[in-house]
């Protein structure tokens, strides 16, 4: 009886919300986290930030909204970003392996996106967000489109690129983008 109730009874409860999880796995893995952020404007740190003892596990947030600030803050080429554009995989990618060995920790995140309205275009829409994570091991980056459920046969040995297309308004995109990061990182310290 004892088996069946561990089996049904899942280790983090499914009715905490998405943050205190994420915080728990982190600091019950004593792993670190250093964060880039773009579109989100620091809501994602904001988010994590809440919980305490965040301090355990969050070595450093960095709001990089303007490509110069990517290109100080992050260390991301000039080069990149008129290739690629701002909002690209390339650059999400990047944000996150720079912000992760800037800081040397353990897990790096990138977020940057179009919250909209303005700043849209044909090819770029407003609502798209790419989402990377990176982890210490050298590996070729990897863009999926779709949720973390996508990111199943990941092995955290690589940098994984989410490309997402939220709608809504401005403050529900964002809101959106934050808990797919958050999503992302509990599938990858659920592993």
């Amino acid at each position: 009886m004892l088996f069946l109730v561990k089996r049904f009874v899942p280790p983090y409860n499914a009715f905490m919300p998405l943050e205190k999880t994420v915080a728990r796995l982190l600091m019950d893995r004593h792993k670190t986290l250093a964060i880039a952020e773009s579109c989100t404007g620091g809501l994602l740190t904001h988010r994590l930030t809440n919980i305490p003892g965040s301090s355990k596990f969050l070595e450093a947030s960095v709001v990089a909204y303007s490509n110069r600030a990517k290109q100080r803050l992050l260390n991301i080429p000039s080069r990149m970003l008129r290739q690629y554009g701002a909002v690209s995989g390339q650059t999400a990618t990047a944000m996150a392996r720079s912000i992760r060995e800037i800081h040397k920790t353990d897990l790096g995140i990138g977020i940057t996106g179009i919250a909209g309205p303005t700043g849209a275009t044909t090819t770029k829409p407003a609502g798209l967000v790419y989402i990377a994570l990176s982890v210490p091991a050298k590996g070729e980056a990897r863009q999926r489109r779709g949720s973390p459920k996508a990111a199943r046969r990941w092995r955290p040995a690589e940098t994984l690129c989410l490309q997402c297309r939220f709608k809504g308004t401005r403050a529900h995109i964002k809101r959106r983008a934050s808990t797919q990061a958050l999503r992302l990182l509990k599938k990858c310290l659920s592993c």
